[in-house]
């Protein structure tokens, strides 16, 4: 089967080597000059990097959010920023670069993300080595995971296994007449015991005193649980056309329609199919992704200086 890896890659590429907030900006790309003079706090092959250059790479991540992250969170971050300097240097090793186009064109992209219009050259030479550093991180997982695939057999197996997850919920589609005060409630409430959809609607535009009043009354689509709970056991046990009895809550006296009921349902496997694959395939991407680094970890040369760290660091548990 064939599905773009770019969605997958996206979230696995966030994993190992984190990802850019979203309301970052080109002042959060800043990566000052390193000064050797500082702390080292990692060592990858015979390569430095201070404590300057782990405070850049969480201003690439987290943005102005980065001063306020506590210990556990920075943490975490520094164990990708370990992984992602090994994958530098493994990149390296394999003679894996970065053509001109491709640098241009990375850069294009970023100076639309953050500046709204393309700026060639807008970027200075520190913060062009950090990011062209993490495209080259990228560009060599994408290499590693090129031959990873998902067969139809296994995305039927896991239909098979996993159908609960596949299952629509029941479905209402309700209207609502909301007022004031109980008594004008129950006086329309009255006016409406032999009315139709139309004379419904009717009534709602003309009396409603809800957001929804313009549209007829019509709230929408919901499934249990969208709802307050004493809402919902009046609404669905309402059958198709039926009107509910005065309902009192915080927002006022509520006369419910249920206009359709859909049952629930199971999506076919045919129409499931797409993100089976691409559940699949993040998997399968992470787990050979993980596996890689281990052996990396085991096999180059390199040592983290954790207590040069301007925070306590507390070592990951789940590894």
């Amino acid at each position: 089967m064939k599905v773009a890896k770019g969605l997958v890659l996206g979230g696995v590429l966030c994993m190992l080597s984190g990802c850019m907030g979203e309301e970052g900006s080109s002042a959060s790309l800043e990566k000052p000059a390193t000064n050797k003079r500082e702390p080292v706090v990692l060592e990858v092959q015979g390569k430095l990097y201070v404590h300057s250059d782990f405070d850049s790479y969480m201003t690439t991540i987290a943005g102005e959010a980065a001063p306020d992250l506590g210990p556990d969170t920075r943490s975490r971050l520094f164990d990708t920023f370990i992984e992602e300097k090994i994958l530098l240097a493994e990149a390296h090793n394999r003679n894996v670069s970065l053509t001109q186009a491709e640098k241009r064109d990375f850069l294009a992209k970023l100076n639309l993300r953050f500046g709204g219009e393309e700026k060639p050259g807008s970027w200075d030479e520190n913060e062009t080595s950090s990011l062209f550093d993490r495209l080259l991180v990228e560009k060599l997982t994408v290499e590693l995971v090129r031959d990873i695939v998902v067969t139809e057999e296994e995305v039927i197996a896991y239909y098979d296994q996993n159908k609960r997850d596949f299952l629509r919920p029941e479905l209402v589609r309700v209207s609502q007449i909301l007022l004031d005060r109980e008594d004008q409630a129950i006086e329309v409430l009255e006016s409406l015991k032999s009315a139709n959809e139309a004379d419904f609607r009717q009534k709602a535009s003309n009396v409603s005193q809800g957001m929804e009043a313009a549209r007829g009354g019509e709230m929408g689509a919901f499934e249990l649980g969208q709802l307050p709970y004493e809402m919902e056991q009046v609404i669905f046990a309402l059958t198709p056309g039926a009107i509910s009895q005065v309902f009192e809550s915080s927002y006022g006296f509520h006369i419910f329609r249920l206009d359709k009921k859909t049952e629930p349902e199971l999506i076919p496997e045919e129409e499931a199919a797409v993100e089976i694959e691409v559940k699949i395939l993040d998997q399968k991407i992470t787990e050979y992704m993980l596996t890689y680094i281990t052996s990396l970890k085991n096999r180059l040369s390199w040592t983290s200086h954790t207590q040069n760290l301007v925070f306590p660091y507390q070592r990951n548990q789940d590894v």
